[in-house]
């Protein structure tokens, strides 16, 4: 056994045992399994909501994006920070109003806002839909990352089973608490290892950062600026819009809000993020110095850009801890995935056919349904394909069907009736399931566009179907329902 395959299994020890150990003390309803009992202080909820956005993607496809697409991975950086731009108004009121309602997830907010709990369940397999693809991008990137730096030693398919059981069986015994205390040294780690390949291997390979890109740019002049097609700036732009609108919508993200103490902290951490966020830079850095030093990966193995240059570059011990880096930033928004999609099938899918079912009765189903969420991902993982990115993209469109409902429901007069969010997320979701299977684009559906036009993402075209459906089915209901009214009083 070599050393790099000891360091990585010390770092999941270490991850499975905080997790155990997070939850001495305190009684694991499920307010407490899935929320913390609203306790978290600007630490924590900082580290959680940082989880969800430094995973195994950060490791392996914005380096994987920056290697084989050049400029256009810069889409991830700009998101990011806009999209904590968007918090500093958007999470206190969400907290607020969570915590008068004392809800427990996405689903809930929703259903009390609507006053359906038919909407609920909708909402609740949108997420659950969306958020099995982002399990198995954190459970394939964790067989990626394990597999390399053990030089082979574990096969992936065992990297990907081994992760599967250590995150069912911490998450089961401590939910969010588990998932915060492992987020405080996946962080550490994390920025540690991702800083020092950032600035070394530049500097090693190519004597510093500008040299670096002097090199690329002789080698294809065309690498570090966007093409005038496909990933356009109008590409860019609507992509960074539709990602911003939906960064919010992931159940394990907007319930990581209700975790916190007070509305206060998402506006010190909305100020602080964006300077955070600044770390993938490094990770753009490292693919940038892959691609003349590890030429010629490309499909999925572009993902591997990372790995392969730090192992022909360093000594054994050095890869496993970049290793055991990789494997935290799987465990941390994997535990939450996981969690929140058992909570959702429990409380908002299960409960609403079955009212009488007990609190208890809810608690213990959620945890019961974590290693099936979990062979469920292990079964995509082991046969999927696609890069980690194409898939988060996926699941961004899928997501961000939900904003436009949630938006309105913010609204002290809110004029969308359950029928218009119900009908203008089932089309957004129609049009994208569609758009993914037959590979549609805008060029397709209209040839004579300017290539701007052809460029946009697709992500769009549904979220302006479910907006229009949206609005038109809740006009129609509203004045129906008010007609009813009236024709009632008359009678009477």
């Amino acid at each position: 056994m070599n050393i790099a395959l000891l360091i990585i299994l010390g770092f999941l020890l270490l991850a499975v045992f905080l997790g155990i150990r997070s939850t001495k003390g305190k009684k694991m309803d499920l307010e407490q399994w899935t929320v913390g009992g609203r306790g978290f202080g600007a630490i924590l909820v900082f580290l959680l909501m940082a989880g969800e956005i430094y995973t195994t993607f950060s490791f392996l496809g914005g380096s994987g994006w920056a290697y084989g697409k050049g400029a256009p991975a810069l889409y991830v950086l700009m998101y990011i920070a806009l999209s904590y731009v968007l918090s500093y108004w958007l999470l206190p009121v969400i907290w607020k109003y969570a915590k008068e309602n004392n809800l427990l997830s996405q689903s809930d907010f929703f259903v009390s806002k609507y006053r359906s709990p038919f909407l609920g369940v909708l909402v609740a397999l949108v997420g659950v839909i969306g958020m099995i693809p982002v399990i198995v991008v954190q459970l394939k990137g964790m067989g990626i990352i394990v597999s390399q730096a053990s030089y082979g030693a574990i096969p992936m398919h065992t990297a990907v089973w081994l992760g599967a059981i250590s995150l069912t069986v911490y998450v089961m015994i401590s939910g969010v608490h588990g998932s915060a205390w492992i987020a405080i040294i996946k962080d550490i780690v994390m920025v540690g290892v991702i800083g020092f390949l950032g600035i070394y291997l530049p500097i090693h390979y190519y004597g510093g950062f500008q040299l670096m890109f002097e090199a690329v740019h002789t080698a294809n002049p065309e690498f570090l600026k966007f093409p005038d097609q496909g990933l356009s700036v109008s590409w860019l732009i609507s992509t960074v819009l539709l990602l911003v609108l939906g960064f919010y919508m992931w159940p394990q993200v907007f319930s990581s809000t209700y975790t916190a103490q007070n509305e206060k902290i998402f506006r010190k951490n909305a100020i602080i993020s964006p300077l955070y966020t600044l770390m993938l830079l490094f990770v753009f850095f490292v693919g940038t110095a892959a691609i003349l030093k590890v030429p010629g990966l490309e499909g999925e193995e572009v993902d591997l850009s990372l790995l392969r240059l730090s192992i022909d570059t360093f000594d054994p011990w050095v890869i496993g801890v970049i290793g055991g880096a990789g494997l935290l930033t799987a465990l941390v928004p994997g535990s939450l995935l996981i969690m929140n999609t058992a909570t959702l099938l429990s409380k908002n899918i299960y409960k609403v056919f079955v009212p009488s079912a007990t609190d208890q009765t809810i608690g213990r189903l959620a945890k019961l349904l974590v290693p099936v969420v979990s062979l469920i991902a292990v079964y995509f993982t082991l046969n999927g394909g696609a890069t980690l990115s194409n898939i988060i993209l996926m699941g961004y469109s899928l997501m961000t069907q939900l904003a436009p409902s949630l938006f309105f429901s913010l609204m002290k007069n809110n004029f969308i009736t359950k029928y218009g969010a119900g009908a203008g997320i089932i089309c957004g979701l129609a049009t994208v399931a569609y758009i993914t299977v037959s590979h549609t684009t805008i060029a397709d559906v209209f040839p004579t566009f300017p290539q701007s036009l052809k460029d946009v993402n697709t992500g769009i075209i549904a979220l302006v179907i479910n907006c229009m459906v949206m609005v038109i089915v809740s006009m129609v209901t509203r004045k129906y329902k008010h007609g009813a009214a009236e024709t009632i009083k008359s009678a009477k």
